[in-house]
């Protein structure tokens, strides 16, 4: 898919259609109605009850501990509020927590909602079926709404790259939010995948938001051992057996679930950038520990990028016959 648009889109502001010029700012958007869902937590394994709530302008994505008291419960769901990443990533401000709130943020970054008041009744996210599926599916019932502002981008103005041994995570300028992605595991069911994809909503539905978490059936008594997947089960993960076959019985949503999944947690990660990001992410064999370390080195370096308000993609076509956003010539060429 990424493969394709490439070919459809030139650099130097060609494409295949004609030249692209910057439209109309895009709006910051939130939700029209609150909306709840109840389920326990991959790791903690408690029930909870979470509900989305419209934000006012500028208010970013922020979770509230209803089971706490007073404004200490406010945690912002920002790249430098990140203090847990193992197997999943973690919140926190002063001394509250919310935990396994990558999938959430996936779906919040492919639903191009900014600002939100999530209010929770324990320390994780539930796990639903271990897909952002479910939480794409609440902010459609809730409904979305524009709002008065331009919503702003960090744009990824020169390369930043981290590596530990066979891991490596970079983020170079690019026009759009693109992941590229491999992973490489000993199991003969997943071994190497590589995936590569511009992330638009359209594409982010289709090709993402479906991917489950995974596991191995080895490992579950030892993450318990460690406190961890104490609510994980066949509901909302793929596990693979012993005997490499896929212990759910409906199998597999896609042939490459695993680094589809991969790619959904890093799209959740990034978004703790508090801005949609311009850029093109790459990863081998990474985690949520190093799309964490990613963004500080980006952020930190006032040279590596630059805030700016997004601007709908308009093309021009050769004739000059009629100006179009670029997703109706995407649409119309694939």
């Amino acid at each position: 898919m990424f493969d394709a648009m490439t070919r459809r889109h030139g650099q130097n502001g060609q494409t295949a259609g004609g030249v692209k010029l910057s439209g109309h700012p895009i709006s910051q958007r939130t939700l029209k109605n609150p909306i709840s869902c109840t389920g326990v937590g991959l790791h903690s394994g408690v029930k909870v009850t979470m509900t989305l709530k419209p934000a006012p302008v500028d208010h970013g994505i922020v979770f509230k501990r209803t089971d706490i008291a007073g404004n200490g419960a406010l945690i912002p769901a920002r790249w430098d509020m990140v203090d847990d990443t193992r197997l999943c990533t973690g919140v926190s401000a002063n001394g509250a927590v919310v935990r396994t709130i990558e999938h959430l943020m996936s779906a919040l970054a492919g639903s191009r909602i900014d600002n939100l008041l999530i209010e929770i009744t324990g320390p994780e996210v539930p796990v639903m079926d271990g897909s952002a599926q479910p939480f794409v599916f609440l902010i459609d019932c809730a409904g979305v709404v524009e709002q008065d502002a331009p919503r702003m981008a960090i744009r990824v103005l020169r390369s930043i790259k981290l590596q530990d041994g066979d891991r490596m995570v970079s983020l170079e300028p690019a026009d759009s939010f693109q992941v590229d992605l491999a992973i490489d595991f000993a199991s003969a069911v997943i071994n190497r995948q590589e995936m590569q994809v511009e992330i638009t909503s359209s594409a982010f539905r289709s090709e993402v938001c479906r991917a489950r978490t995974f596991g191995l059936e080895q490992e579950v008594a030892m993450l318990r051992a460690a406190g961890l997947a104490k609510g994980g089960s066949l509901n909302n993960a793929v596990v693979i057996g012993a005997d490499n076959k896929i212990l759910n019985e409906d199998g597999l949503r896609y042939d490459d679930e695993f680094v589809r999944h991969k790619v959904l947690d890093a799209v959740g990660d990034l978004y703790l950038a508090g801005h949609p990001i311009q850029g093109r992410f790459q990863g081998r064999c990474s985690g949520h520990a190093m799309n964490n370390l990613l963004l500080r080195a980006l952020l930190s370096d006032p040279t590596a990028y630059r805030l700016e308000p997004m601007c709908e993609t308009l093309v021009v076509p050769a004739s000059g016959a009629e100006v179009l956003p670029a997703r109706a010539v995407a649409a119309a060429s694939a």
